[in-house]
């Protein structure tokens, strides 16, 4: 949800429409961001925000004590049916609306220790038995909850304190008789049975060497470019009027070589669908697992035991650490704003998070950089009346010993570009290019946050402006100091449309009994990444990138000569759509006519369309070409038929395909296989092998066999799919790694040994490019690998 939720959206496109046309054109032909912004916000009316607080109020940000006592019991259910993942997020979700220091927030951490004691995850139980004795834990249950802290302590080697735990336990049962009779036999055979635990393995004669850790080293260290922190040595940063800012290599690459790996400025995780509450309905709490329940809200690391704010419901971080730098950086301003935030959409919520961040810089320097924005009517600082203005263009200006000097927008006058706000700032928001009904929108939500924002402390950093004699008499309607940040948010909205990066991680949708896991892409967050924002576009990049958290990490795809530009993919790749496609796109979001190779080669190819989307012939299986009708590409074939029937064709082919996955899903193995081959057999009479709808058949075929265990079968249709995948995204591609990826898995738990290892090998090969050495893909790969060749010869039976 990049944009405000689609009631706002309507509401303020209705109140365009209902503007006289003289205001109208006043916004469209304003000049400046300032102007644009201070015309709007004059116009928010006491009737706009209260439309608006009525939709902020239906997504609840609160702490709410009966949600708490509701996803306890939600979790007790999941953890009875042995849903030890589901049971944690849902004691998550309860510690999130529980006040700090009760009861209820005590359980909810007790309940989701014992979850996590059953994921195999020690240490963090540990925690939170730790962290529930400091909420206040029922001393009556004080017992049970010892117990399973000394087992993670037997479990983890740390028996001096497991026999400290067992004896504070011990005196504890010696000095409370009252306890029931049932619980109090049941505690003494648990703990008989965890003295047992510690007795063997305080036996064994030597104790097993603790997990060596590895310093994580590249296979290509990256030596950082001296200008461009976070970027190699291997790339210069360049500027021209038709490609702007762009990287070029100063040396030839190597497929793999890392490039840029830099932290984001800023990032909001993209809180996935969350259910607005409406009046009326039993139940107003989900127990749908987003997003923001399973990653924290800061750092995006992946975790089962949130630590929440202890002010709001919504904000979660992976530890106390997280949380603490959140609240200091930005959150104490953002908590109570939770709802409208969530109105007003991602793109918003990083504006307001970019200058929360700006604040910690050089404030002096962001107040003129801000003012530059600013026309002559505008306020600004009395000390920066005079100083030069930055345009946006291929050069801009800085001052040094006095003079004036160029440099490359956002860089300093030494000529380096950092990741920090003046870079942010820089990047272009294309003001000229967004419709005024785009502009009107982002200005009044901007100037909605600004009235919520006008209390004096929120901006205690920042210095007092004072407006002149002529913005005196505008009496405008929110604050001077507000007005500058209010144009700084809009810029940032507008520039987010062309720079915004997706933060993607991938997802596992596999279950743990699978032979292969399977996993999709997601997006996880959106940020502002300033070096990964100098790349330049193109439908055929030389680059991959890939994120850990917050960090983005591009490497060189392919070989990339010394000269040639570094170029990345903003979405539209020549593998996932048409050159007409691409071109729609990258018009209507980024503001360009794409002239990469890609683009110019298949605007001069021929009405064929590519393999994984073309037709074949019945009666021969050659392509079959034209327009409204298509006919045989064999000479000695006569075959024709209209492409209308062949559409039709495949479009209920695709609702066949749709049913047998379905089946998959619910298990039904041999149901989902005979619908499969039936799909196969029909699709064979009008679509080439390397059709995309025939390598998801060959795929679902695949998981179906799998799940069966019935490997031999699994890997036959798998190779099948990979042709399809090496014909539509090429056979070094991210997506033919991670088809390899699960071909190695089957051959691995079908113990084909040589299939297994040829497989990893390359898998290996490609992932490492793409992703690194370090990535989990390629440590799962190594870990095969190393367990295949410890295996003994395996006999070999008679041939058949």
């Amino acid at each position: 949800m990049d944009l405000p939720v689609d009631e706002w959206k309507s509401y303020i496109l209705r109140k365009w429409s209902l503007l006289p046309p003289a205001t109208q054109v006043t916004i469209s032909t304003a000049e400046t961001l300032s102007d644009i912004f201070l015309h709007c916000s004059l116009l928010l009316q006491p009737e706009d925000e209260v439309f608006l607080k009525k939709l902020s109020e239906g997504y609840s940000v609160a702490k709410d004590p009966s949600a708490s006592l509701f996803y306890k019991e939600e979790g007790n259910k999941k953890f009875q049916k042995q849903d030890y993942m589901g049971a944690a997020v849902l004691y998550s979700k309860g510690i999130s609306h529980s006040r700090p220091n009760t009861e209820d927030i005590s359980l909810c951490y007790a309940n989701r220790s014992a979850a996590l004691l059953h994921l195999s995850q020690y240490e963090t139980c540990l925690k939170d038995i730790t962290t529930a004795q400091q909420h206040g834990y029922p001393e009556r249950l004080q017992p049970k909850m010892m117990l399973r802290k000394a087992e993670c302590l037997v479990t983890l080697g740390r028996l001096q304190e497991a026999n400290q735990t067992v004896r504070d336990l011990e005196s504890i049962l010696t000095a409370k008789p009252t306890l029931a009779a049932s619980y109090f036999e049941v505690l003494q055979r648990n703990l008989r049975h965890l003295k047992m635990k510690i007795q063997e393995k305080e036996n064994l004669s030597e104790a097993f060497p603790a997990a060596l850790t590895k310093t994580l080293k590249d296979i290509y260290p990256m030596e950082e470019n001296e200008h461009i922190p976070g970027a190699s040595a291997s790339v210069h940063l360049c500027t021209d009027p038709l490609k702007g800012r762009h990287l070029i290599a100063t040396k030839d690459i190597l497929p793999g070589e890392l490039l840029v790996k830099e932290d984001a400025f800023v990032s909001v995780l993209n809180p996935g669908e969350i259910l607005q509450l409406h009046p009326g309905l039993d139940s107003t709490w989900s127990t749908r697992i987003t997003n923001g329940d399973l990653h924290c809200h800061r750092c995006l690391k992946h975790t089962l035991a949130m630590v929440p704010c202890d002010q709001c419901s919504y904000a979660k971080y992976c530890s106390p650490e997280c949380r603490q730098q959140a609240w200091e950086s930005y959150h104490s301003v953002e908590c109570s704003q939770g709802g409208l935030l969530l109105t007003l959409g991602i793109f918003c919520h990083v504006a307001l998070r970019s200058t929360l961040l700006a604040r910690f810089e050089d404030v002096g320097k962001i107040i003129r950089l801000l003012c530059s924005e600013i026309s002559s009517k505008a306020i600004c600082l009395p000390e920066s009346k005079n100083m030069v203005k930055t345009p946006n263009c291929e050069l801009g200006e800085n001052e040094k010993n006095g003079k004036i000097v160029e440099t490359i927008p956002g860089c300093d006058i030494n000529g380096k570009y950092e990741n920090n706000y003046s870079a942010v700032f820089n990047l272009l928001p294309h003001t000229e290019n967004h419709s005024p009904e785009h502009k009107f929108l982002c200005a009044l939500s901007v100037a909605a946050l600004c009235k919520q924002l006008e209390a004096p402390h929120l901006w205690a950093p920042i210095p007092l402006l004072r407006s002149s004699k002529t913005e005196a008499a505008a009496a405008p309607v929110l604050s001077p100091k507000l007005n500058v940040w209010g144009v700084a948010m809009l810029r940032h909205m507008l520039q987010l449309q062309c720079n915004a990066q997706a933060i993607t991680t991938i997802q596992q949708t596999g279950s743990k009994e699978s032979i292969v896991t399977y996993s999709r892409q997601v997006r996880l967050a959106t940020g502002l990444f300033p070096v990964v924002s100098l790349l330049n576009h193109s439908c055929s990049p030389n680059t991959s990138v890939s994120f850990i958290s917050t960090v983005a990490t591009i490497r060189a795809s392919q070989k990339i000569g010394k000269g040639q530009e570094i170029l990345h993919c903003y979405g539209p790749h020549e593998s996932r759509m048409s050159v007409a496609e691409r071109q729609q796109k990258l018009r209507t979001q980024y503001f360009f006519e794409c002239k990469c190779p890609a683009c110019e080669k298949e605007e001069t190819r021929t009405a064929t369309a590519p393999r994984w989307e073309a037709f074949c012939c019945s009666t021969c299986r050659s392509t079959m070409q034209g327009n409204d009708v298509l006919s045989c590409g064999s000479r000695s074939c006569m075959e024709s038929v209209s492409r209308d029937h062949l559409v039709s064709q495949l479009q209920g082919l695709q609702q066949q395909v749709g049913m047998a996955q379905k089946l998959l899903r619910n298990d039904k193995l041999e149901q989902a296989v005979e619908q499969l081959l039936r799909c196969r057999h029909d699709a064979e009479s009008f679509l080439p092998a390397e059709h995309t709808m025939v390598g998801e058949i060959e795929d679902g075929l695949a998981r179906a066999y799998a799940a069966s265990g019935d490997w031999r079968k699994s890997a036959a249709h798998l190779q099948k799919s990979l042709l399809v995948v090496e014909v539509r995204h090429g056979p070094s591609s991210v997506e033919m790694g991670q088809e390899l990826f699960k071909l190695a898995q089957i051959f691995f738990n079908g113990l084909a040994v040589p299939e297994a290892l040829s497989t990893i090998k390359k898998a290996e090969k490609i992932l490492s490019i793409h992703s690194g050495p370090w990535s989990d893909d390629v440590q799962e790969l190594q870990k095969m690998k190393s367990w295949l060749l410890d295996l003994p010869p395996i006999p070999m039976g008679p041939s058949v």
